[in-house]
């Protein structure tokens, strides 16, 4: 086997592990039975995983092939650079997974469910009227159009929760008179 052959075959194993590793990170590699993670995630705190490993491989196969095939460099110093080139394109990848992409999380749509939203009327809610309120949601300050669950008017200030939300409209009861409902006082806690 010559070094050209040697180099040639680590670029493309290291680029098909590559391209498992784009596929895999996307969802669409899906193997019965088969727990598969491509280092794209944030649980993998050592810098050799699969995604570093096939970043090295691809970067080293390709310069030591490249070096070996159009030039005339001694084979050892050849093999130096093509190692340099290799660890140089595992730290960008490592780079860019554990320090661009460190708080890249998958989305979950119940995260974003209005309905139950604690916030704060930032807006008057006349009779009938649309009003705002500010809340926090998904460890972010947003902003939503609300109404009274009734038609009621709302004041400024007021804590309310969303009961129901439609067409981009949040639905809300004050939280105050929720607790007095559901509160030790009400007719369904009284004993008998």
């Amino acid at each position: 086997m010559s070094w050209e052959s040697f180099y040639l075959g680590c670029f493309l194993i290291g680029f098909l592990f590559s391209l498992i590793s784009f596929v895999a990170g996307f969802g669409f590699l899906h193997v019965p039975g088969l727990h598969f993670h491509a280092g794209h995630g944030g649980g993998q705190n050592s810098p050799v995983n699969f995604g570093t490993l096939a970043a090295f491989l691809a970067w080293f196969g390709g310069t030591g092939y490249l070096l070996t095939r159009y030039s005339n460099i001694w084979a050892l110093l050849a093999f130096g650079i093509a190692s340099v080139s290799g660890l140089g394109g595992a730290a960008v990848f490592w780079f860019l997974v554990k320090v661009l992409l460190a708080d890249e999380k998958e989305l979950d749509p119940e995260d974003y469910d209005m309905i139950g939203v604690l916030g704060n009327v930032s807006s008057t809610v006349c009779a009938g009227g649309t009003g705002e309120m500010i809340f926090s949601q998904a460890g972010a300050r947003r902003a939503a159009a609300i109404r009274g669950e009734n038609g009621e008017a709302i004041a400024k200030g007021v804590e309310v929760v969303v009961t129901r939300y439609e067409k981009g409209i949040a639905y809300v009861r004050r939280w105050d008179d929720l607790t007095e409902t559901a509160g030790p006082g009400s007719s369904d806690h009284k004993e008998n």
